[in-house]
């Protein structure tokens, strides 16, 4: 978010206590615009110590609080300090009985006290919210401030309104406006996760102003439902301050009725606010007073003064006075152009049941849901719901609004509205989908035996009313006992195999999602060489279907692992694009972690691993937001295929702590993978054969492309063919069924690793053609290595040095650090030493993973950091993930101890801990 300019004049100032040269810089803003976020970078400067205060609003009528909060570091070298400014400073602080202190007095004391403590250490004094400063210490510090040239000292602060602190006049000024357009518009794109109303986006970016807290906060429900929800009444009172509702009180009647018209709009648009206006007899003249005081501007937008003001004025007004300013809006609104924002305001403006109102909003969800995806669909049927006078009509459109709040990722509100529906009545049909709802709402929270039971109960109600529908449950059913795997009970899948099998798909045309259910169902009670004509044409009908017109968006991950297990890589990151894309457009919170985690999967087989990192990092933002368990297992195989050995056991004991809780199998598998690509690119072949035991025993859906080859790896160099061997024959089997190149390669490769002689040699050849022929980057730059170490261990130094140089610069250029590092031991086997290229990844920080750092590195918590930087607490911990992998470190305990420069590069000295404590 730049403030490049900004952040040199407070370099130059910091730079010069180095030289003995202070100086003061007064940084002012409206609130939220980054005022702290600059005191935070200040902090950072190196070689100095750093006080700091901040004024609170309950303590302004305290003589001296901020002086006492800032001082209180230090307070030991008062003793130190001429017996008369000794104790002035006593009395001031309460540590002694005295007089009323005089302000010069204590002023100078104070500026002798900084001198002592900046005698061996140059000194910065930061103070936050100056505007909340108690009046005597405002007077101490502005006396210092104005002292300081030629001693090491610094005095910055941060004050909203310069006004409001006239001790603070005449003092170097950084006056900080909002972030640019582009900026500003970044800022909001990364906030929202869901489709957004053109007009709304515009009118949150015109009020915002670039203030980036307003962008952050200014989204919230309203912007998520794609601008149809009235004004956040939570964020409000936390940032607004309470002279703003004095300021309301005090305007005239009709201009608060005005007001609250336009707080009610969330479009902004002038021409319907003056109809609206119009109608109660008030004229755009009335706005005058609250332009003159500050409050309101009106343009081509109507725009609040300050980005939250709008939700203040909205929830100061009465529901009775809110009621009327949405009638007004909905009256003056053209319902053949607008008939949706229409239909919502006199939605807004109806207290009891309403069947009109009701089936009008009934009718908008549809338009609403292409305007704002399903939190958007999901407010209209929400209001359909209670405005609803029949109870049957009402349940069934309470199920309805529980749905589309299920898949927006609003699971609180879509379990609180399938209260409403089951309380009925519902008809055999609803009431089996209410059971369907239900069991898909608990996989959502816990993917655990009990969600497979509910699903598979709930599709079997379902069967005697709609086998369609049952069917589309039992593939639920089926997705969530392949999430459980090794924690479900032993004939769980086959229950729900066998369930689908008693409803296979006697209706034409069929669906997609019948032809996955029948070819999923045919490999689970026959054989996998038995699916795959069946498998092949699911992969063939996903990958026609285009955009949105496609299936539901929860089929395609179980189409993704179909593609995996037929060696389809092509298939496989077309589904897992279009998977990622659908979700997004749709705005399906739910389904979006998920998506994300198999894209990012692909971007692994491809070797772009810091692609995928990405991934995994808003896959957990996302699943934290929902509530719903995150998807460590990419994250671990990410950190593994990197060559991270603290980082991937300690993700890979959390990540299996918690499968375990909630008795997820699948993720346990996924650890295992991972933990044995590390151990294989370590050398560690033991290791990894053994933690790949179970897993290879498991056989589950969607790994049969991953675990056998790695097993087969480690169990070649540890020489227990007689495992290996059976092992191979399995994958063999697989392969020669699918034909494709990815499944070729491997299979050759893995041939290769238990062959002799000349065959070995044929089958290592023919692997790497194959694999070079896919999007396997991994996979092909791996069988160079195996093979360049064949021939080492042949006595064929020069062809070895040759295919492990290649190997070496492949793994290296992707980041694979262990097998790269593997490669380079061979290579020196072969008398040639690599060249020292390094991995991609940057030793360096980005500028905003150091802000990150050093914050951390003081000990603040993820939300105290995100607070400073405009952040989620869950983007800080992903920084974080980034951070450790690049310092290669662990624990937030270990980055106090890193020394690196402002550029994030590293440094000598002290640690982070140390330099910005």
């Amino acid at each position: 978010m730049g403030r490049q300019r900004e952040r040199a004049a407070l370099d130059q100032l910091t730079d010069g206590l180095a030289a003995g040269r202070g100086g003061t810089t007064v940084i002012c803003g409206d609130a939220g615009i980054g005022k702290s976020a600059l005191l935070t970078y200040a902090r950072s400067a190196p070689g100095v110590r750093v006080l700091r205060a901040e004024g609170a609003e309950f303590e302004t009528d305290f003589a001296f609080a901020a002086l006492h909060q800032l001082c209180g570091p230090v307070l030991t070298g008062i003793a130190a300090l001429p017996t008369p400014q000794c104790q002035e400073l006593e009395t001031a602080f309460g540590l002694r009985a005295g007089d009323i202190p005089d302000r010069f007095r204590v002023g100078l004391a104070f500026l002798n006290l900084l001198s002592s403590v900046a005698g061996g250490t140059p000194l910065l004094c930061v103070i936050d919210d100056a505007q909340w400063l108690d009046p005597t210490s405002a007077q101490a510090f502005a006396f210092a401030a104005r002292r300081v040239q030629d001693e090491p000292i610094a005095l910055i602060f941060a004050v909203r309104d310069p006004a409001a602190r006239p001790e603070l006049r005449g003092l170097p000024r950084l006056v900080l406006a909002g972030l640019d357009e582009a900026d500003a518009r970044s800022l909001l794109l990364a906030r929202i996760r869901a489709p957004l109303d053109t007009r709304v986006r515009e009118r949150i970016l015109a009020e915002a102003r670039g203030n980036p807290l307003a962008l952050l906060e200014l989204p919230g429900a309203g912007a998520l439902a794609g601008g149809f929800a009235c004004p956040d009444a939570s964020a409000a009172p936390a940032v607004v301050e309470s002279s703003f509702q004095i300021r309301l009180a005090g305007l005239p009647a009709r201009t608060r009725t005005l007001l609250l018209m336009a707080a009610a709009d969330p479009t902004g648009n002038p021409l319907l606010l003056t109809r609206a206006a119009a109608d109660l007899d008030i004229g755009i003249a009335d706005a005058r007073p609250a332009e003159e005081a500050g409050l309101v501007s009106f343009g081509d937008l109507v725009r609040f003064r300050h980005p939250l003001v709008r939700s203040a004025f909205y929830h100061s007004a009465s529901p009775d006075e809110r009621r009327a300013a949405h009638r007004a809006l909905a009256k003056a609104l053209d319902h053949e152009s607008d008939g949706d924002r229409g239909s919502w305001h006199l939605a807004q403006a109806t207290v009891g049941p309403d069947e009109h109102t009701a089936d009008a909003m009934y009718r908008s969800a549809a338009r609403a849901r292409a305007r704002g995806g399903s939190a958007a669909a999901a407010v209209f049927l929400a209001e359909a719901a209670r405005l609803t006078p029949q109870p049957g009509m009402r349940a069934e459109r309470a199920l309805s609004a529980a749905e589309a709040k299920r898949e927006a990722g609003a699971l609180d509100e879509a379990l609180a509205l399938l209260s409403v529906a089951r309380a009925g009545p519902l008809g055999p049909a609803a009431r089996a989908q209410a059971g369907i709802l239900g069991a898909r709402i608990a996989f959502d929270q816990n993917r655990d035996e009990a969600a497979v039971t509910q699903l598979l109960d709930a599709s079997r109600c379902m069967a005697a009313v709609d086998r369609p529908a049952a069917r589309e449950s039992l593939l639920d059913a089926l997705a969530a006992a392949v999430f459980v795997g090794r924690f479900a009970h032993s004939a769980r899948i086959s229950d729900v195999a066998e369930a689908a099998r008693a409803m296979l798909g006697d209706h034409a045309p069929a669906r997609p999602l019948d032809l996955l259910l029948d070819a999923l169902t045919t490999q689970l009670t026959k054989d996998f060489a038995a699916a795959v004509p069946l498998l092949r044409h699911v992969v063939e009908v996903y990958g026609e279907r285009g955009g949105g017109s496609g299936p539901a968006t929860g089929e395609l991950w179980l189409a993704c692992c179909v593609a995996m297990d037929l060696w389809e890589d092509g298939a496989w990151i077309s589904l897992a694009e279009r998977q990622l894309a659908d979700s997004r457009t749709a705005g399906a919170l739910t389904l979006l972690p998920v998506a994300l985690s198999y894209r990012a999967l692909a971007h692994i087989h491809t070797g772009q691993f810091d692609d995928a990192a990405t991934l995994v990092a808003e896959a957990y933002a996302i699943a934290d937001e929902v509530g719903a368990p995150g998807l460590e297992y990419v994250d671990v195989t990410v950190a593994a295929w990197r060559g991270e050995e603290a980082r991937t056991l300690e993700l890979a004991e959390l990540a299996r702590a918690g499968a375990e809780e909630r008795g997820e199998g699948r993720l346990v598998t996924a650890v295992e993978y991972a933990q044995a690509v590390l151990f294989n690119g370590l050398g560690r072949y033991d290791a990894a054969q053994e933690v790949l035991r179970p897993a290879c025993r498991l056989d589950e859906m969607g790994f049969h492309a991953w675990i056998l080859t790695e097993f087969l790896e480690a169990a070649a160099r540890t020489g227990d063919r007689d495992t290996a061997a059976p092992v191979l024959r399995r994958l063999l089997d697989r392969t020669e069924s699918t034909g494709t190149d990815w499944a070729r390669g491997v299979a050759l490769r893995s041939r290769a690793l238990l062959a002799r002689g000349p065959e070995a040699e044929e089958c290592y050849r023919e692997a790497i053609i194959r694999l070079d022929r896919t999007a396997g980057a991994v996979h092909a730059a791996r069988a160079r290595l195996v093979y360049g170490e064949w021939l080492r261990r042949e006595g064929r130094r020069l062809e070895a040095r040759t295919m492990l140089r290649a190997a070496h610069e492949r793994l290296s250029a992707m980041g694979a650090r262990a097998f790269a590092a593997r490669a380079a031991r061979e290579l020196a086997g072969t008398g040639e030493h690599p060249r020292g290229r390094k991995a991609p990844t940057p030793v360096g920080l980005t500028a905003q993973e150091f802000q990150v750092a050093r914050l951390v590195a003081t000990g603040v918590t993820s939300r105290e950091a995100g607070l400073q930087l405009f952040l989620s607490p869950r983007t800080i911990d992903a920084h974080l993930r980034s951070i450790f992998r690049k310092l290669g470190i662990t624990s937030r305990r270990q980055l106090g101890q890193v020394p690196l420069r402002r550029d994030g590069s590293p440094g000598e000295g002290h640690g982070l801990a140390d330099r910005y404590a």
